[in-house]
């Protein structure tokens, strides 16, 4: 239940409906590129350069590249499958109904828009999503090595089967967020975890760091 007596609410995220893809063209994959209704398979390249992109009913499958570059792109009912992308720069990007799966490392993408998105069973070393907004997001099966929430407003979020090494919340508005799946290792900004649902065994758990972080001292 939520601090306000409410069920907390699961986010809301519809299948993906690629159906119908033509075969990409790598050589389309440029800066400012206008992406609809295509299909990658076994794709490696030293860079994914797609600044300002569009990309709407898009799938890689198995897709591998050094350096990723999406800032200021729009993704619309995207697939990334079984990717591998130790670098992903993509802030003040826009995703709606993306789907990703395969290990990430350092992940840019603060000040972003993301609507019905889903990470499944992914690697991922560090998710920067300061400032972002984000609606109706999962984490299923990751395993996060640092989540920065720091400013982020989150709405039907939730983490389930994850572990999170290190989590940053602060100054972050969150609404029935489910970290109750989640293993959380260390949380910084303790005290704007508000609006957040975690279960009693979490709060066993949270409760020294929870009275260090207010100062609080504990004698029996």
């Amino acid at each position: 239940m939520t601090a306000d007596g409410r069920a907390c609410r699961a986010p809301q995220i519809d299948p993906l409906r690629l159906v119908g893809l033509a075969a990409g063209d790598p050589a389309e994959l440029t800066r400012n590129a206008d992406l609809e209704s295509v299909r990658y398979a076994d794709l490696t390249l030293p860079e994914l350069v797609l600044p300002g992109a569009k990309l709407d009913g898009v799938h890689f499958a198995g897709l591998v590249a050094d350096e990723t570059d999406l800032k200021g792109a729009r993704l619309s009912e995207v697939h990334l499958e079984q990717a591998n992308l130790p670098v992903v720069r993509a802030a003040r990007s826009q995703w709606r109904d993306v789907q990703v799966t395969g290990r990430l490392g350092s992940v840019e993408a603060y000040d972003t828009q993301w609507r019905s998105v889903h990470f499944v069973g992914c690697k991922l070393s560090f998710v920067n999503l300061r400032g972002a907004e984000l609606i109706d997001v999962a984490f299923t099966d990751c395993v996060i090595d640092e989540l920065d929430l720091a400013g982020a407003a989150a709405t039907r979020v939730r983490l389930n089967q994850t572990r999170v090494s290190h989590l940053n919340v602060r100054q972050a508005k969150l609404r029935d967020v489910d970290l109750r799946g989640a293993t959380l290792e260390l949380i910084e900004g303790l005290t704007d975890l508000r609006g957040a649902t975690i279960s009693s065994q979490q709060l066993t758990l949270l409760a020294p760091l929870l009275a260090d972080e207010l100062g609080l001292n504990v004698e029996d």
